[in-house]
């Protein structure tokens, strides 16, 4: 059977890896029943579903009929590149890295820094309406997740907050 479409073919395989990756995953926490879920009933039930939908995908490119086989282009790394080092970013300046003894920068900073270095990833940099987005995330972000939800993550850097 002749693949029709590389794009679907190709998705739906790396949706079959994650989905699949995300069920074998969860089996190691206690799955528990519809009625009393466990913390990997979720991940397993959304691994499932990623898995599925995959097969469907990948199904669909070997069967469907498209005009010009739908092929992948090259792989533009500039982009994969900014977004994957913005979540980095992220990561280290909300928890910080005390293996090299820097601090937690807490979450407003963390925001910042990610939609500034992702944003790099497009084609536009404006830094008005970035900076723009920068707030309107921050502030959501503060209502959502301390506000509303309560939740403990640090807001403002160490240095800053004590």
């Amino acid at each position: 059977m002749n693949i029709k479409s590389q794009k679907d073919f190709f998705s739906g395989l790396a949706f079959m890896a994650i989905g699949g990756a995300f069920a074998w995953g969860a089996t190691t926490y206690t799955v528990g029943t519809g009625a009393r879920m466990g913390p990997g009933y979720f991940p397993l039930v959304l691994g499932v579903l990623l898995a599925i939908l995959g097969a469907v995908i990948t199904f669909k490119a070997m069967v469907v009929e498209t005009e010009d086989g739908e092929k992948i282009g090259k792989w533009i790394w500039r982009p994969v590149g900014y977004i994957v080092g913005a979540n980095l970013a992220f990561g280290v300046l909300l928890g910080g890295l005390p293996s090299i003894n820097l601090p937690a920068m807490g979450m407003i900073v963390a925001i910042f820094a990610l939609t500034l270095i992702s944003a790099k990833a497009g084609s536009e940099f404006k830094l008005k309406e970035i900076l723009i987005l920068s707030i309107i995330l921050a502030v959501g972000s503060y209502a959502v997740f301390i506000l509303v939800l309560k939740l403990q993550i640090q807001v403002w850097p160490t240095f800053i907050s004590g």
